[in-house]
């Protein structure tokens, strides 16, 4: 009975998908989350920012970023705040080269670099020894979840109890084909202009690797990711890595309770990206598509949070797990 009837309602002015989309991400704040900041050093030299809120709970909560966000994101500080306002410790983790600064290696981050999370949670199973750890990404952050929940479920510790995933692209090459269409046109050209401002950092330091002539090529996520993420990440081309970082290859086999919500009207996801008959009778995976929200979205009128943050809780704490 995984498919859930969601409980959702929009403000009446935040129904259209690019409002939806946009206003939260540009308008909303979050007050009152003093993070403290962890470096740690990965095995392959690199580091990788971490930011925390901790009480001492035995509960953690693991929140990952979508593409080209970072901790300070507000959909990122409002899962945090709620979920410590409820006892949790939460731990929000930078991508590597979002936290600020750029990373020491050529390579950057990706749909399906599930190696940094898997680093993460070792890393916070380690330092606090916690009981109970609970997943939770947004966009690209929520293929990671999904991708690491699933893709080898009978090494999973058995402190991560679960995930949830929201406005999550899937099916990767869909979304980038959906990216593609002119009505898309804002976001597309947004992520691209934070992305060639890092590859002309990195080609600075590293010039034999990544040369920012060719940026002059790009003008769709497949133009960037055929010149930068797979040659970069150990991919063939641009449709290898769609293929092969999608979360829709593992997250059916998850042994674990995950909840996946995708809205109807966000404009990052065409049809591909809504498994409603693969989620139909799945013991674990859990799909809830309102029928508004956006892209990471999910406004509540009259609250500070909105309901991914009370939708999570919901899922983590009321029997689900």
């Amino acid at each position: 009975m995984p498919l859930l009837k969601s409980k959702y309602t929009p403000p009446f002015y935040l129904k259209n998908g690019h409002l939806a989309t946009v206003i939260p991400s540009s308008f909303r704040k979050i007050q009152g989350v003093a993070y403290k900041r962890e470096r740690i050093s990965t095995p392959d030299g690199d580091f990788l920012d971490l930011d925390w809120l901790t009480d001492d709970a035995s509960k953690l909560i693991i929140i990952s970023h979508g593409l080209e966000g970072n901790t300070d994101r507000p959909y990122v500080k409002g899962m945090a705040k709620y979920f410590h306002e409820h006892g949790w410790d939460a731990l929000a983790w930078n991508c590597r080269s979002c936290s600020g600064e750029i990373n020491s290696k050529a390579r950057f981050y990706h749909h399906g670099d599930t190696e940094d999370l898997t680093y993460v949670v070792s890393h916070a199973l380690n330092k606090y020894k916690y009981t109970d750890i609970v997943l939770v990404g947004f966009s690209m952050g929520g293929s990671m979840t999904l991708k690491y929940l699933g893709e080898a479920p009978e090494h999973l510790p058995p402190q991560v109890k679960g995930g949830a995933a929201f406005s999550v692209p899937v099916n990767l090459a869909s979304s980038v084909a959906e990216l593609a269409k002119e009505g898309n046109n804002f976001y597309r050209k947004r992520f691209l202009s934070k992305l060639e401002k890092k590859i002309r950092e990195k080609a600075l330091k590293y010039p034999d690797q990544i040369k920012m002539s060719d940026f002059r090529q790009v003008r769709y996520f497949p133009d960037f990711d055929n010149l930068y993420t797979a040659p970069l990440h150990g991919f063939e081309s641009a449709e290898d890595f769609y293929f092969k970082a999608s979360a829709e290859r593992y997250m059916y086999q998850t042994k674990v309770p995950t909840l996946l919500v995708n809205a109807w009207n966000d404009p990052f996801l065409p049809d591909e990206c809504y498994p409603v008959s693969a989620c139909r009778d799945h013991q674990f995976l859990y799909f809830e598509a309102p029928q508004y929200g956006g892209h990471v979205g999910f406004t509540l009128k009259g609250s500070e949070f909105n309901y991914m943050e009370k939708r999570a809780m919901e899922f983590f704490g009321n029997g689900e797990l």
